[in-house]
């Protein structure tokens, strides 16, 4: 099978369980932005020097694929995808809060002013950031559908985005440190 399925040609696409929808759905944005900060990881996992950031990138990565599959579960379809597919846990949210007491303990708080992105010359830190931002466009995307028929029941995945941004700021700036 080839990944040009032409499938998408008229501007719409899958869902899972077969459902289709168009591509500017808010869903979808949602879904992509998503996908664009998994992307966004991947440098910072290639480039980063400490060994905490590439432990955290190398565990949220896979988790992004899980929450991606919950954003993917058409409006009430999300018990038939539970059935095969673990919801994501508020254990996940709480993992994230044990690296944020670590991080701010280790002196990810200690610099003056705001935080210029790239300011340092610390590539590592800056893709932390990039990420970030991603981060935060994938949060407020998710944050769309709440209100809405399309609402992602599971409020862990919402609570996880905004996490993992704080995660990231101090991601940067720890990457940042030895240099500083």
């Amino acid at each position: 099978m080839s990944i040009a399925t032409r499938r998408g040609d008229q501007g719409e696409t899958d869902l899972l369980f077969g459902q289709r929808t168009s591509k500017s759905h808010p869903r979808v944005h949602a879904l992509g932005a998503v996908d664009e900060l998994n992307a966004a990881l991947g440098p910072l996992r290639i480039a980063a020097l400490k060994s905490e950031t590439k432990e955290i990138v190398k565990k949220v990565q896979p988790l992004l694929i899980s929450l991606m599959g919950e954003l993917a579960t058409p409006a009430g379809l999300e018990a038939k995808y539970a059935a095969t597919h673990p919801p994501f846990e508020a254990t996940h949210v709480l993992w994230l809060d044990e690296w944020v007491a670590k991080l701010e303990a280790g002196g990810a708080l200690q610099f003056k002013g705001w935080a210029l992105p790239g300011e340092a010359g610390v590539m590592s830190g800056a893709y932390a950031d990039l990420a970030r931002t991603a981060c935060r466009r994938a949060e407020r995307h998710v944050v769309d559908l709440l209100g809405t028929d399309q609402e992602v029941p599971n409020q862990e995945v919402v609570r996880y985005l905004n996490r993992l941004a704080d995660v990231l700021w101090l991601l940067a700036r720890w990457e940042e440190r030895p240099l500083r």
